[in-house]
């Protein structure tokens, strides 16, 4: 699966919590995610729409609202992914432990897809 098919494939299953996602998949969209990330903080930062309080800087408004926007298909691409190697899809709740949590998580992601159907569905590998 290429960047573009990732992405449509992301669009298309927005708020599609159910089923697999392949590694590709998760991380084509992942580096959208952070390339539309940077892009909008450089976009509210040059535009002097980043928000500052109390000497920290935090994102602008072009930045939050985008984030917003793809919050809800980054949380379902992730459960999916977890589907995928046959964790529920609650595990991402560990990106909420610090660092610990995040690496954990992220080991997950970078593993193979479980082998035939599991319980979420058929291996996308074989479809």
């Amino acid at each position: 699966m290429g960047f573009g098919q990732a992405v449509s494939t992301c669009f298309s299953k927005y708020a599609t919590f159910s089923g697999r996602a392949r590694r590709s998949e998760f991380w084509w969209w992942m580096l959208l995610v952070f390339i539309v990330s940077a892009i909008t903080n450089g976009l509210d930062f040059s535009l002097g729409l980043h928000i500052t309080s109390g000497g920290t800087t935090s994102p602008g408004w072009i930045a939050t609202i985008i984030g917003l926007v793809l919050l809800l298909p980054t949380l379902a691409v992730t459960f999916r992914r977890l589907h995928d190697t046959g964790r529920s899809g609650w595990w991402w709740l560990l990106s909420l432990i610090c660092c610990v949590g995040v690496i954990l998580l992220w080991i997950f992601c970078l593993s193979d897809s479980a082998p035939g159907t599991n319980q979420y569905g058929p291996n996308p590998k074989s479809a």
